[in-house]
């Protein structure tokens, strides 16, 4: 019960001191946004009056009040508590709503590629393990690594140019064809899958090979203990030897690393959905940045941490149903 009050708490903090980050970010800028905003304004032509009257409406929806800063950051943390997020300084929506429009999308793609980069990565791994020092093993190695090494917005072009513009098999940009009849149907779901592709395809095949390297590691690791030679004098088949013993064992270490990921993929979808124009949460983030919409790439940033923390919070506190043996302290002990 310890362990995971203190897990619990961590996270707390750490979206805590997330919330304060961005509330002294805001109040801290060099002349404060709203002097940035009154420079805008003045550029645009408009009359002292007409951009006092602007700067209001954007303190407004800015939650600047005239008070001590103390008084400002509680209630400011009163705000977020109430799941408000403040309101777009352009369009006046609430980002708390834009921002559930758009999570959804980031949140499918980049859960379906971690997904897939695990299961290519686990059989990938076992196999090059299973024969290590042979030439599959060594190429497979290489590959890993050489995949690794490319950035993915870089693969994301290369997938943009040859499968997208050139030869025409994906859509080169969207969520999902305009007009379509947005339900749960069969033809709905292709037609998402079809636009999401790519974005996956550049996710998964960047990192696919990482994490085989880790889970060939982990397999050779596993390999040497001595319940798998104890198994194999005792005559076990190589199969129940690499389902039961080895590639349970070895799996068992990536299961932080998945939740994680999810976590990390959409902290970095911002570039990602740019390229293929995919408009989902990094999307939304890039285009505030673009016209300095100072609420929105606040609640952003919050999402981002939010996101992360309750991913390694559950990786956390699920580990030890996971892994039996995390709750007898002994992690090196096999089933």
């Amino acid at each position: 019960m310890r362990y995971y009050a203190e897990r619990v708490a961590r996270s707390v903090l750490t979206v805590w001191a997330a919330i304060t980050l961005t509330f002294g970010i805001l109040r801290l800028m060099p002349g404060g946004p709203l002097v940035q905003l009154r420079g805008q304004l003045s550029r645009q032509n408009m009359t002292p009056e007409e951009i006092d009257n602007q700067i209001a409406v954007y303190r407004e929806r800015l939650g600047i009040i005239d008070a001590p800063i103390h008084e400002q950051y509680i209630a400011y943390v009163s705000n977020l508590l109430q799941g408000d997020f403040g309101q777009s300084l352009k369009e006046g929506e609430p980002v708390l709503q834009l921002i559930g429009e758009a999570l959804p999308w980031t949140v499918f793609v980049m859960t379906v590629a971690t997904i897939l980069i695990f299961a290519i990565a686990i059989v990938w791994g076992a196999l090059t393990a299973y024969k290590e020092g042979s030439t599959f093993d060594k190429v497979s190695s290489v590959v890993g690594v050489l995949l690794g090494s490319i950035p993915f917005y870089v693969f994301a072009f290369i997938l943009l140019l040859f499968l997208a513009y050139e030869n025409k098999f994906f859509p080169a940009s969207g969520r999902m064809t305009p007009l379509t009849d947005v339900r749960l149907s069969v033809g709905f779901v292709i037609d998402v899958l079809h636009h999401a592709a790519l974005p996956i395809a550049s996710v998964v095949v960047v990192q696919a090979g990482l994490q085989m390297l880790s889970m060939r590691g982990n397999s050779i690791q596993v390999l040497g203990e001595d319940y798998v030679r104890v198994a194999r004098l005792r005559g076990l088949s190589d199969r129940r030897i690499s389902t039961r013993y080895v590639a349970r064992n070895a799996i068992l270490p990536m299961y932080t690393g998945f939740l994680t990921l999810i976590g990390f993929n959409i902290g970095n979808s911002v570039i990602l959905e740019q390229v293929f124009t995919y408009r989902g949460i990094g999307y939304v983030m890039f285009d505030a940045l673009e016209i300095q919409d100072y609420s929105i790439l606040m609640g952003v940033f919050l999402v981002f941490t939010i996101v992360l923390v309750i991913a390694v919070l559950i990786a956390d506190l699920t580990y030890s149903w996971v892994d039996p043996r995390v709750k007898s302290g002994d992690a090196s002990e096999a089933y």
